[in-house]
């Protein structure tokens, strides 16, 4: 007998039709002889029309009632599972963060998860019993208030009840059939990957992939998880249930580096079209400059990813160019105008028609010359970048928004990741 947790989106749950649907996936595991803890989120839009009751309700409102206002979409969606698993003939109940408990810190909106007990559920799978969790929330200790994980936080929820019942595999089922080398959508000669490391699927996850939540693969590396991408479309009755022997069969399977046979030195191309570039023009070039810029940015909790610097001609001035997402344009602004009696004049000029592409894979740790052909291949399309940040498994470039599909097929055709 295996351990599986089994985590259904919003799609996949976005009706009782579907939700139905998902109860024959889950009594396929257990027919099979495994024991099975579903997570699930709201059912689709659910989520979206609560933050809108909300915001109607009071614009200034107290981010603890907003909690318990939003987690309430995905307890309609256990106990509906719960109550089509019962008409099925199968033993399941439905479970709230707080009951099991699922503790948390006090960050309502985006809480992280501090620990989980599993022994109750535990105990349960010895009768047989099947566990329907809600995702995306857990509770707060000290106040003893439900806290929600924020957008995607029930792949996060999922690989920590995997962690807590020490699952055999963690199986995120979405409307995709795995993690591909890119968006289809866009390459249709994109190819499905049967083994990705956690490294280079957080680096996806963090670079544009809607597949996984960042948070959620962070914990799955820690923990050395094996998380496997499926699709709730396909026919469960067309799937056998989990064996460890033959995971490999369907879906793409995260895992540690070590269990890639033979790894690509790329492995995908990730895009990002929702980001912004702010340049400050002749700030005065002097210790603690950079400081004065970031410092207001981090305190106003504003995320800034790649930096460009160039000092000017007269060697006393220097241009300072930096993205965020193009959300918290307005907001980077303000806190740059409010943070000139510090930094000193200077002149800002932005622009949110800007995308990132950023080529993976952990081969690149050993493979010399990866930048350079990504340089030449968008030189070639005369596409010009606006800046570049790398690391060991990835390097990313700012570019204009209107060239970014063009740039993911070039870059996709010329590291070799077109299929066949």
């Amino acid at each position: 007998m295996a351990v599986v947790v089994m985590k259904f989106g919003g799609t996949s749950v976005a009706n009782v039709e579907r939700i139905r649907n998902v109860a024959r996936h889950v009594k396929r595991e257990v027919d099979g002889g495994n024991a099975v803890a579903v997570v699930v989120s709201a059912m689709a839009g659910v989520t979206n029309q609560l933050v809108g009751y909300v915001r109607e309700a009071a614009v200034l409102h107290d981010a603890r009632e907003y909690d318990a206002v939003v987690a309430t979409g995905e307890q309609v969606t256990a106990g509906l599972l719960a109550i089509v698993l019962q008409s099925m003939g199968l033993q399941a109940r439905s479970w709230q963060g707080w009951q099991i408990p699922i503790t948390t810190t006090a960050g309502h909106g985006a809480a992280r998860i501090t620990g989980i007990d599993g022994s109750e559920i535990k105990r349960r799978f010895a009768q047989g019993e099947v566990a329907v969790v809600t995702g995306f929330q857990g509770i707060e200790p000290e106040r003893r208030r439900i806290a929600t994980l924020g957008r995607g936080g029930s792949d996060t929820s999922a690989v920590a009840m995997a962690v807590a019942l020490n699952a055999d595999v963690c199986d995120i089922y979405t409307d995709v059939d795995g993690v591909y080398t890119t968006d289809p959508r866009i390459v249709p000669k994109a190819r499905r990957l049967p083994k990705v490391s956690y490294e280079e699927m957080l680096e996806m996850a963090s670079l544009g992939s809607k597949v996984l939540q960042t948070r959620s693969m962070e914990l799955a590396m820690v923990n050395r998880v094996m998380v496997r991408v499926l699709s709730s479309f396909v026919e469960p009755e067309a799937m056998a249930p989990v064996r460890m022997e033959r995971l490999e069969d369907i879906g793409t399977i995260v895992c540690d580096e070590d269990e890639i046979v033979e790894s690509q030195v790329v492995s995908g191309i990730a895009y990002v079209k929702d980001e912004a570039k702010v340049t400050l023009i002749k700030v005065e070039d002097k210790p603690g400059v950079a400081a004065r810029i970031f410092g207001p940015l981090a305190d106003a909790s504003i995320n800034v990813d790649m930096i460009v610097q160039n000092v000017t001609p007269d060697g006393k001035h220097t241009d300072m160019t930096f993205t965020v997402q193009a959300a918290e344009l307005p907001r980077t602004l303000e806190a740059l105008k409010a943070a000139k009696k510090d930094i000193g004049e200077f002149e800002v000029k932005s622009s949110a028609d800007v995308a990132k592409i950023s080529v993976i894979g952990i081969g690149m740790r050993s493979h010399a010359g990866v930048a350079a052909l990504m340089f030449k291949a968008l030189a070639e399309k005369g596409i010009n970048i606006l800046a570049i940040t790398t690391s060991e498994i990835k390097i990313s470039v700012l570019i204009e928004a209107a060239y970014a599909e063009l740039a993911v097929r070039t870059l996709h055709s010329i590291y070799g990741l077109d299929a066949d």
